[in-house]
């Protein structure tokens, strides 16, 4: 069977999304590249997330065809390796529904920068991309002209889309999305919330990046 390491991994990553409250029934899915053969897998569609198992996850290659798997894939595959083929530094991509996420992208509304989570994950709003069909390649063109530097996107009326150098981070955008978009949706309950200036949203970025965590 082919890359056995990256199924487990791609099945597990799966899994994070229930446990997050990032999805719903069968909707959503996370794929992972394999840089050394360019080989991709992904979950396969309509299935439960507690009944996955990475036998059951779909290889395809970068045209979206099947290479390996008895399983229909994912129905947002052509997305995933679209953003592939165009984003050589994309080695994972996350799709979800999350509600609080998702209800920017049906009002068609960017996240601004109004916490310092989001300059610090994200480097600015997270956009938003306009509306475009499922099933082909349209939601990847949309998402690499409107994602610009962002890991992360709302695509309007829709959803999620976050993108990784791993699969790992690629679900950690995923779920950071949803963490900032409740926050801000609350807060602008309460009145508008300032946005932090450019200049502050650059320093916290690079300092995220450069700082943040552990030396290796």
């Amino acid at each position: 069977m082919l890359l056995d390491e990256l199924r487990a991994n791609v099945c597990q990553l799966n899994g994070e999304l229930p446990h997050h409250n990032l999805v719903a029934w069968t909707s959503g899915n996370v794929s992972a590249r394999d840089p050394s053969t360019g080989l991709v897998i992904i979950k396969p569609s309509g299935i439960r997330f507690e009944a996955l198992t990475p036998e059951s996850m779909v290889v395809v290659d970068l045209d979206g065809k099947v290479v390996e798997g008895k399983l229909k894939p994912s129905s947002d595959t052509f997305a995933h390796v679209y953003v592939y083929r165009h984003r050589q530094d994309v080695n994972g991509v996350v799709h979800t529904h999350s509600t609080f996420a998702t209800a920017w992208a049906a009002a068609g509304k960017p996240i601004p920068p109004i916490l310092t989570a989001i300059c610090d994950e994200f480097g600015g709003p997270i956009p938003v991309g306009g509306y475009a069909k499922i099933g082909g390649d349209e939601i990847g063109q949309e998402i690499i002209r409107s994602i610009g530097t962002s890991p992360a996107i709302l695509m309007k009326n829709h959803g999620v889309f976050s993108l990784g150098r791993t699969p790992e981070a690629a679900v950690k955008a995923a779920v950071m999305v949803e963490d900032v978009a409740r926050t801000a949706f609350y807060a602008m309950q309460l009145g508008q919330p300032d946005e932090i200036p450019a200049e502050e949203i650059a320093r916290a970025h690079r300092r995220y990046r450069e700082e943040y965590g552990q030396s290796t």
